[in-house]
């Protein structure tokens, strides 16, 4: 993509409007927001964003860029798209794709070839539930409560039972090697090692089709209509492919996502089914995890929209694992959880056909919190109450505790936990008072700190070379370049690097280093005015001048001490000279 575009729509781009589609953001200065960092583990914000640079920064795990960079990171997609979607977001029209490399075009291909096989299978899958073989497909959705508009809304069909049927209507719109990258096709590896003819993945199974965030299908979920050993797994998913990876993605949200974020809360579930009921059910912000574990990606990608989850998973010994796992990586994430465990052994497909919306609404709105769900659990595992049972229902319930961000919460929990096990409060406490300790953020001071007059400095260097601080700091540099060479090798790589990029360029991104980008980066977000006064600047380079010249003065005492302990009197006066001069540019510079 051009650089001129992309320069153009950085300079119409509001990155915090965009951050904050993804990041909960609150005012922090006169032009800096703060939230929590949506790339590490946080409790207590550490992540800003500077509306005046137009950049972002995290104190706690060192991340920063420009909005173009933000979107790489998080939406994991490459610097064209990254400039394509801040410019659909921007309402700017794009112009004609450009790509940085052939790798790159192709790339671009192979995945818009693949969405488009995606579509072409799904459609196909649509048909071949309404032909006469889809007759018990069709059936078995009727008999799950589905409705003809709901099949449709949901774009479920039906794999018929054929190796090649998909195959021949897909092969006249991409070659064979495309046609294994869709993850639709299996194949036997050759005595030659080479792979062999193409055959469908999924036959006579119900298809459900799983969608990106953009409503576009990348896989399928596939439901067997068979009983036996034949039969296969109950449920088959698409491989990993460069459209799709089950642990990054969530059933149902292209569609829950608006609900999720107007009401700022989601209803998670297991299966697909559970999902698409409870949908067509009227509650329109759920989403399920396609019978895969909950993973930390997929609860990042929620995070950018709910603060609030209420888990409903599948009463049995598993769906219970699986919200105990959940319920962890949520509370770290600091999450309001609640657990909802239906009553009578029910799924909430089955409580939604057996029982109705209204009724499901209702149990939904009186979900526990889920320390009340890990208190009634642990009392449920270990129900003695001999010192051996209480021991073990608290080590069951510790890890979970430790995991709340708040300690005010974390308290509580510990009293109720103590109280409904019937062991003294203090006790529990003692247990977690080492793990509070480490729980605590550590954003510690950078270790080489600036001093107020090498951040104004920077700050002038970081400006529009026309502006008046940077004329005046330099001027400064050329007129004292040498005295300015005694500063610290940091500090001057940063300057040189500023002093050396084109005009219009991040300052950011003009230093290359890791880290004096992010002592640069913290300096940009302690600052409220964009550029300094020259005066201002003026002072900061009389400072680090005399800090210069009083260096050297130190050097040349010890030089003249050691001069005149060596009796040679001649090289202890040529110091002594130089000392005097230096003194003379001291009183100067006062």
């Amino acid at each position: 993509m051009a650089v001129d575009f992309a320069q153009t729509v950085k300079e119409q781009a509001d990155i915090v409007k965009i951050v904050g589609e993804y990041v909960r953001l609150r005012k922090a200065g006169a032009q800096n927001y703060s939230g929590l960092c949506p790339f590490h583990k946080e409790k207590t914000p550490s992540f800003s964003v500077h509306a005046g640079r137009q950049f972002y920064h995290c104190f706690g795990c060192g991340q920063s860029g420009d909005v173009f960079s933000f979107v790489q990171k998080i939406e994991n997609v490459p610097f064209p798209e990254a400039v394509r979607s801040v410019a659909q977001k921007c309402g700017i029209p794009l112009p004609k794709r450009d790509f940085a490399s052939p790798e790159e075009a192709a790339e671009h291909r192979q995945r818009g070839k693949l969405l488009e096989l995606h579509e072409a299978a799904t459609a196909w899958f649509e048909e071949q539930l309404q032909s006469p073989e889809g007759a018990t497909a069709r059936e078995y959705l009727t008999g799950r409560g589905l409705t003809p508009e709901g099949i449709a809304k949901f774009r479920i069909g039906y794999a018929p039972d054929s190796f090649h049927a998909l195959r021949e209507r897909l092969q006249s719109m991409a070659d064979v090697e495309t046609l294994r990258a869709t993850g639709l096709f299996s194949w036997k590896e050759q005595e030659d090692g080479s792979p062999g003819p193409i055959y469908a993945r999924f036959r006579k199974r119900v298809m459900f089709p799983i969608a990106n965030e953009a409503g576009r299908v990348i896989a399928f979920t596939a439901r067997t209509l068979e009983t036996g050993e034949k039969a296969g797994p109950k449920y088959l998913n698409s491989p990993e492919t460069a459209l799709y990876s089950k642990g990054q993605m969530l059933f149902n949200l292209d569609k829950a996502r608006q609900a999720i974020r107007a009401d700022g809360g989601a209803v998670l579930v297991e299966g697909q089914m559970d999902c698409i009921s409870v949908f067509l059910a009227g509650i329109p912000n759920v989403i399920a995890t396609s019978g895969t574990a909950f993973t930390e990606a997929q609860v990042r990608l929620l995070k950018r929209y709910a603060t609030r989850v209420i888990v409903n998973f599948d009463p049995d010994t598993a769906g219970a694992n699986a919200a105990e796992k959940s319920i962890a990586l949520l509370t770290e994430e600091g999450f309001d959880v609640r657990v909802l465990t239906l009553e009578g052994g029910l799924d909430p497909d089955r409580y939604v056909r057996e029982r109705g919306a209204r009724a499901y609404a209702e149990v939904l709105r009186g979900a526990p919190a889920f320390q009340d769900y890990l208190v009634e659990r642990a009392r449920q595992l270990y129900p003695g109450r001999d010192p051996k049972s209480k021991t073990e229902a608290l080590n069951y319930l510790l890890p979970h505790i430790r995991r709340i961000p708040s300690r005010i919460a974390r308290d509580a929990f510990a009293n109720d936990a103590a109280q409904a096990l019937g062991i003294d409060s203090a006790l529990v406490r003692a247990e977690l008072k080492d793990a509070a300790a480490r729980r605590r953020d550590s954003l510690a001071p950078h270790q080489q700190a600036l001093t107020r007059s090498e951040q104004i400095l920077l700050q002038a260097f970081s400006g529009p070379r026309s502006s008046e601080a940077y004329l005046v700091a330099e001027g400064a540099w050329h007129e004292h370049e040498r005295e300015f060479a005694a500063m610290r090798d940091d500090v001057r790589t940063m300057v040189e690097r500023l002093r050396g990029r084109a005009d219009g360029v991040d300052p950011l991104t003009a230093v290359e280093d890791e880290e004096q980008r992010k002592i640069l980066a913290e300096l940009f977000l302690s600052i409220h005015d964009a550029e300094p006064e020259a005066d201002d600047v003026e002072e900061a380079v009389v400072a680090i001048r005399r800090s210069a010249l009083e260096q050297q003065q130190r050097r040349l005492r010890a030089e003249i001490d050691q001069a005149e302990r060596a009796g040679k009197m001649d090289e202890a006066l040529r110091l002594t000279r130089e000392m005097q001069d230096m003194t003379r540019r001291v009183r100067e510079l006062d």
